[in-house]
């Protein structure tokens, strides 16, 4: 995620209040791993029970995605602001992944895990970035925090690649380059470490000077036991999905609807305002309705391994003639958002964005 600008008096340290930064970034991330805890293992060692499936990744990771539609689509004015960009995105993204899955199923699998994880990083970095420039934080200062980030990100990428292959997998397995040794994983977990440390020891000296940003405190502890709990100490596909899904989906949903709550107020959503302004209620159910038409699709026509929530029978089986052209498009939600993402939250490109998530005063 691109980050919204934002001046702030420094005593602007937090993104949307104490208790939701609170319970958003760190709440969402202690979840996950009570879960991942607490939850008995299934007779398959990691394997992804499928509520779980449903829980997280329908009802979280993929929900999370069509939210662009809140964003972007359902709003004209929005739509008419940049149609070059909100038109040419699905089709670049579109034509992209049949390139590539006409090169081998494989070959798209591993292009749209790397773009995924980048897109993943962005956002924590984004999150990041926001809590530093609310804060009034300086051009070093940032970069630090995206050091941190960065650093808490890759690191557990690393090891993990260092690691291959291991009993999960960010989208299919052997979407991951295996080649590096063992050791450079170790080396890239210590410089995680150091650089962290490091972080930590000047937010300690920032807070003794009453400079400290704790939502910033909140958001890196978070990453750290997601990414390298997740990976790292666990690396089981049940935990990698509950920890990934729920700290990336979680905080974007929550912005999206604060957006939207916001925009719908300047009745900015056409003829779906009225239905809009009904609030969270009819935001999520609509992103879970789209979810599980999106994942329909995909267990019926590509994967058939859900039965229990999408029929009985084994669905279709295509060819590989149009699994070149399916999967891109059933992906197409999904690479549009990857796309869009690192254009729709920068204030410079949309003045009125601070305001439309409540952190500024609309400009005139």
């Amino acid at each position: 995620m691109q980050t919204v600008g934002d001046s702030a008096a420094p005593s602007t340290r937090w993104l949307f209040s104490p208790v939701s930064d609170t319970l958003v970034f760190l709440g969402s991330s202690l979840f996950s791993l009570l879960v991942v805890l607490l939850v008995p293992r299934s007779d398959t060692l990691g394997e992804t029970p499928p509520w779980a499936w449903l829980m997280f990744v329908l009802c979280i990771d993929v929900a999370h995605v069509w939210s662009t539609l809140y964003r972007v689509y359902l709003d004209p004015e929005e739509v008419r602001r940049r149609p070059v960009l909100y038109a040419g995105a699905p089709i670049v993204a579109l034509t992209l992944g049949i390139l590539a899955h006409s090169v081998s199923s494989e070959f798209f699998w591993r292009c749209l895990a790397y773009v995924a994880v980048w897109h993943f990083i962005r956002q924590q970095m984004g999150f990041m970035t926001l809590y530093g420039r609310r804060g009034g934080a300086s051009a070093n200062q940032l970069r630090f925090d995206s050091l941190a980030i960065l650093a808490a990100t890759l690191g557990p990428i690393v090891w993990w690649h260092a690691h291959l292959p291991l009993s999960f997998w960010w989208f299919h397995e052997g979407d991951f380059i295996a080649g590096l040794t063992p050791g450079i994983g170790q080396v890239a977990l210590v410089l995680d470490a150091v650089i962290s440390v490091l972080w930590l020891g000047n937010e300690v000296r920032r807070l003794l000077r009453r400079e400290a940003n704790a939502g910033k405190l909140l958001l890196l502890l978070a990453t750290q036991l997601t990414w390298f709990g997740g990976i790292v100490v666990v690396h089981d596909d049940f935990a990698f999905t509950v920890m990934n899904v729920v700290l990336h989906g979680v905080p974007y949903l929550f912005l999206v609807s604060r957006y939207t709550k916001h925009r719908a107020r300047e009745s900015g959503y056409g003829r779906w305002t009225a239905l809009i302004r009904l609030g969270f209620p009819v935001f999520m159910t609509s992103l879970l309705m789209l979810a599980w038409v999106e994942e329909f699709a995909w267990d019926r026509l590509v994967w058939h391994e859900h039965p229990m929530f999408f029929g009985g029978s084994t669905g279709l089986q295509l060819t590989d003639v149009l699994l070149i052209l399916v999967v891109p498009l059933l992906s197409l939600p999904q690479t549009t958002h990857y796309l869009l993402d690192g254009f729709i939250w920068k204030s410079k490109a949309n003045p009125f964005l601070s305001a439309r998530l409540g952190w500024s005063s609309a400009p005139k």
